[in-house]
């Protein structure tokens, strides 16, 4: 049976100051709970902004956690001088073990030195789409778009991705750089049909849609130019015309920022159908069956 006298103490004096250690190791822990406590609720008071919150929130986060493992090692470290041999193999088998962590750790670091991707950011993780709503030391938080639903808007789940796919998974970022995307609408015709009016028709619509961001799209894209090579020859919108099997299509390519995609199109659409609505010789191309009779 093992008792005290029996244990190994690994040169503590356990009797002596084992106790006061302890002691002064629970007043460390409450007095860094107090003063995060404290703090955030001088943040809280003196400002609404979410954002601040938020960042507020993050920061201290990481500071307790780290002056609390500073204070106590500063009140245990002569305690364990005589056992560097065996923390060293201690640490050994716990980075074996921990290996999981340790990476989701390691891309955390990555994540706030880097920067690939940012609290607001819209990204695209493996086949995870959303918005970065909370980044913390293991794992990075989205809001879900798409998926469930055919269209850049969110569906309303969460998800909760370790940090360390950021080292084997691509990561797409709406945001960063080069703030617009490109979205295409494509209009089907039929053969007989005036195509070079409904051309005109297509252009002039997205203009009006997406011609406004041109100028703001040239500046993020100087901008965006000072860190990757991106280049475009035209930020205009722009109509390509395509022969298929059941008629003529016309492919219209413009501008949208990434949270305007589904209510711009839906605007573009609009006024399509309504100009094409006064024109006859413009006719929709859909799925048809011809039957050819031959008399005797």
């Amino acid at each position: 049976m093992l008792t005290a006298a029996t244990l190994p103490d690994f040169g503590l004096n356990l009797d002596a100051d084992f106790h006061s250690k302890v002691i002064l190791s629970v007043i460390v822990l409450v007095g860094v709970w107090l003063a995060r406590v404290l703090i955030l609720r001088m943040v809280w008071r003196s400002t609404t902004n979410h954002k601040v919150r938020y960042r507020w929130k993050r920061a201290l986060s990481y500071a307790a956690p780290a002056c609390l493992f500073l204070f106590v090692a500063l009140v245990w470290i002569n305690a364990f001088r005589h056992v560097s041999t065996y923390l060293g193999l201690l640490s050994a088998g716990i980075a074996i073990a921990l290996k999981d962590l340790l990476e989701n750790m390691a891309g955390w670091l990555f994540i706030v030195i880097r920067k690939p991707f940012a609290v607001g950011d819209r990204v695209q993780i493996g086949d995870d789409r959303g918005d970065i709503i909370d980044i913390r030391l293991f794992q990075f938080t989205i809001l879900e778009i798409g998926n469930r639903i055919d269209a850049e808007q969110s569906t309303g789940r969460i998800i909760h991705i370790p940090n360390g796919r950021v080292f084997t998974m691509p990561q797409a970022n709406y945001d960063q750089g080069f703030r617009y995307i490109w979205n295409e609408v494509r209009v089907r015709l039929t053969f007989d049909s005036n195509w070079q009016r409904a051309r005109e028709i297509l252009l002039e619509v997205l203009n009006r849609y997406g011609g406004d961001v041109v100028l703001d799209a040239e500046q993020g894209l100087n901008e965006a130019s000072k860190m990757y090579y991106v280049h475009y020859q035209h930020l205009t919108p722009i109509v390509y015309i395509a022969l298929m099997e059941d008629g003529i299509t016309l492919t219209g390519r413009y501008l949208c920022e990434p949270r305007r995609i589904r209510s711009t199109e839906s605007a573009i659409w609009e006024d399509l159908l309504t100009a094409f609505a006064t024109h006859n010789d413009i006719r929709w191309a859909y799925p048809t069956r011809r039957l050819v009779g031959y008399g005797d």
